[in-house]
């Protein structure tokens, strides 16, 4: 049942966040429901605040006033949660609750998405795509969260940076 758990954000009265998501997770530990409910979540963001001079890191909802639930939809998930005091409803339209898609929560960070890629530091690989195709470079720096990568190339005899998306380069085999 797990694999038709969808993300699903929940409306709730401002400031009762933290008080819904304990709620929920108690009654859905209660009524031994963690098959249909998997996980609540409530995005929060680090921030630098400054106030008299000084400068604070504090935590701070990204979306205040809401709160996502990964979740199986059937009649007993929606009645638990949507009796949880603080529960205004469901985000959708008409009693039908509408789930976020795959992009919407890779894009908040919900969840992430696991990236596989075949070159490390120092590996030789080809660009493959842009005004650069066909030249072989050295990987020198890998970002996985922006999925990207900074390959020196050589041209007109100097080495040179260019930063590039994974599926812009292939592997060279040496």
């Amino acid at each position: 049942m797990a694999e038709s758990a969808k993300w699903y954000v929940i409306h709730t009265y401002s400031g009762y966040e933290n008080a819904v998501a304990t709620t929920i997770e108690k009654a859905v530990e209660n009524r031994k429901m963690q098959d249909l409910i998997l996980e609540v979540n409530i995005p929060m963001e680090t921030v630098e605040e400054v106030s008299g001079g000084q400068t604070k890191t504090v935590e701070r909802k990204v979306f205040p006033g809401y709160v996502l639930v990964k979740m199986v939809m059937t009649d007993e998930s929606w009645l638990l949660v949507r009796n949880v005091r603080g529960v205004t409803g469901f985000v959708g339209s008409a009693n039908k609750a509408i789930p976020l898609t795959d992009e919407e929560v890779y894009a908040m960070g919900v969840e992430k998405r696991e990236v596989k890629v075949g070159f490390d530091v120092g590996s030789t690989v080809k660009v493959t795509d842009g005004p650069l195709d066909g030249f072989l470079g050295t990987v020198d720096e890998i970002d996985i969260e922006k999925e990207r990568v900074r390959v020196i190339v050589s041209m007109f005899g100097r080495e040179t940076p260019v930063d590039l998306e994974f599926d812009q380069i292939e592997t060279v085999d040496e």
